[in-house]
C-alpha cells in the first residue's frame, strides 16, 4: 500500500485518509474515491489529498478482517460466536451463548506478531461471558494488507477462539448454619451466578456446621454441581467443610488460591462430581475468586495447581466495603 499526498486530478480508485467537507456534505474517511468523487473535489477548489492506493497483492481492510474472523472462528454455532458485519476494518466476535472464552493464547500473540496492520484484541482468558458480549474484535489497522501477511495470520489463527459452554446443567447448595452465623445470606447472590451460566438451582439444602450433617446431606445432593457455603469460614485443609468432603467419600483437590477476595475456597469432589466450598465473600454480588472457579468448573475447564497459580496475576480484585477484615489498614 503506498501513502501519500495526492494531486485530486491522480487520486481517481484511491482511499480518501481524511473525512473532508464539501458544499454542506462530508466526504468521508475510507471511500474509494471515483469521478464523481474526484468532480465534487475540484469544484471544491481542492487540489491535493492524503490518499492511500492498495498494490497487487495488497488486501483491502474489510476483506481483510472478514477472512481472518472466519479463519478464527469457520463455525460459529459450535465455537458459540457470531461474526459482526465488516466496518473500518474491523470484524467483532460476539458471544452467541453464555460461557468462558477459550483461547490459543501463543497463537494469538503469534498472530499478533505478524504484522502490526494486522490485530486482534480479545477478553481474558476464561472470562465469563452473556449472550451479546463482545468477545474479540479483528482489526485491520491500515487500509489494506499485503495478502501474503493476511494468509499467514489466517494460517495461525484457525479456530483458535470460542465460547465453552456449561456443562452443568444443575447444581445443589448446602448451607451451614450456627448460632450466631449469617444464615442463608448470599444464597440469592449464588442463584444469580449460576442463572447467568444457565444453570438452576436445584436445592438448598440447610445444615447445622457440623461434619457428619454437612456429610449426610454431600451424600444426598442431586445437582450435576455441589456448593458449599459455610457458616464460619474455612481456615484449613482439615477443618468442619473439607472434612464432610472426605467423610462423604469425596476427595479435596485445592484449597485457598491467590485471588483476594477468595483466599478461602476449596475444590473437591464427590461421587465424580465437583465440590466448591464457597469463601464467605460470595454472599456479596461483587466479582471475587469463587466467580473464575464457578464459571470455569461449570463449563467444564480442569483446574490444576498452575491454574490457580495463573490466577494470581490479575487476581487482586476490587475491595468489598462490607468485608470485616479490609487488605489495609485505615489511613489517616
Amino acid at each position: 500500500m503506498v501513502f501519500d499526498e495526492l494531486p485530486v486530478s491522480a487520486a481517481e480508485g484511491c482511499i480518501l485518509a481524511h473525512s473532508i467537507g464539501l458544499l454542506g456534505k462530508r466526504l468521508r474517511k475510507g471511500v474509494r474515491l471515483n469521478k464523481d468523487h474526484i468532480d465534487e473535489l475540484t469544484r471544491a477548489g481542492i487540489t491535493h489529498i492524503s490518499a492511500a492506493r492498495l498494490q497487487k497483492g495488497d488486501i483491502a481492510e474489510d476483506a481483510a478482517a472478514v477472512a481472518l474472523a472466519k479463519a478464527l472462528v469457520p463455525h460459529p454455532d459450535q465455537a458459540g460466536l457470531r461474526l459482526g458485519a465488516a466496518f473500518t476494518g474491523r470484524v467483532n466476535l460476539i458471544a452467541s451463548s453464555a460461557g468462558v472464552v477459550s483461547q490459543n493464547v501463543e497463537k494469538l500473540i503469534a498472530l499478533n506478531s505478524i504484522d502490526s496492520m494486522i490485530s486482534l484484541a480479545t477478553l481474558p482468558q476464561y472470562q465469563q461471558v452473556s449472550i451479546g458480549n463482545l468477545v474479540g474484535t479483528v482489526k485491520i489497522i491500515s487500509y489494506g494488507v499485503p495478502s501474503d501477511k493476511l494468509q499467514a495470520a489466517c494460517k495461525l489463527a484457525q479456530a483458535a477462539i470460542k465460547v465453552l459452554p456449561p456443562v452443568a446443567r444443575s447444581a445443589s447448595l448446602i448451607v451451614s448454619v450456627s448460632k450466631g452465623g449469617p444464615g442463608e445470606k448470599g444464597v440469592e447472590a449464588i442463584r444469580q451466578r449460576l442463572d447467568a451460566l444457565n444453570i438452576s438451582l436445584m436445592e438448598v439444602v440447610t445444615t447445622p456446621h457440623q461434619t457428619g450433617a454437612m456429610s449426610n446431606a454431600l451424600k444426598d445432593a442431586s445437582g450435576d454441581l455441589i456448593l458449599m457455603l459455610t457458616s464460619s469460614a474455612t481456615s484449613d485443609l482439615n477443618d468442619t467443610a473439607p472434612k464432610a468432603v472426605r467423610a462423604a467419600g469425596g476427595n479435596i483437590e485445592r484449597f485457598g488460591m491467590p485471588v483476594d477476595p477468595g483466599n478461602l475456597l476449596f475444590l473437591g469432589a464427590l461421587a465424580g462430581k465437583p465440590v466448591i466450598g464457597f469463601p464467605g465473600c460470595v454472599r456479596s454480588p461483587a466479582l471475587n475468586g469463587a466467580d473464575w472457579v464457578l464459571s470455569r468448573i461449570a463449563c467444564g475447564v480442569t483446574l490444576d495447581d498452575r491454574s490457580f497459580a495463573e490466577m494470581a496475576i490479575g487476581g487482586l480484585l476490587k475491595e468489598i466495603p462490607t468485608r470485616p477484615q479490609p487488605r489495609r489498614r485505615s489511613e489517616g
